[in-house]
């Protein structure tokens, strides 16, 4: 699997400050910058939609833990995952993207 025993480090743990994720200063590390960002964009649409973890979960189908995981840092979402939150919240969670990857053709 790529990534192999880089993958048992969190993201959160690569942070300069892992108490203050997803707004922690980060070391050059492209992949976990990926996954705050993923994290901050998911914390501020929950906020903007008035979402509960369980109504995210309800909506998108995904697991409360996995939400959780994505959003304390402490896991490497997968591409199904992403999709699913983008897909459940109507919304790009990836950065630079401008609307979720399902409505690509």
């Amino acid at each position: 699997m790529p990534g192999g025993t880089q993958r048992s480090t969190t993201p959160r743990d690569l942070a300069a400050d892992p108490q203050s994720w997803p707004h922690a200063g980060l070391a050059d590390h492209p992949q976990a910058r990926v996954v705050q960002a993923l994290a901050r964009t998911l914390v501020e649409q929950m906020a903007e939609q008035g979402l509960s973890l369980r109504q995210v979960a309800a909506l998108s189908g995904v697991n409360r833990q996995a939400i959780t995981n994505l959003l304390q840092g402490s896991s490497w979402p997968d591409v199904f995952t992403v999709s699913r939150l983008e897909d459940g919240l109507g919304v790009a969670l990836w950065p630079g993207a401008s609307e979720p990857a399902s409505a690509v053709r």
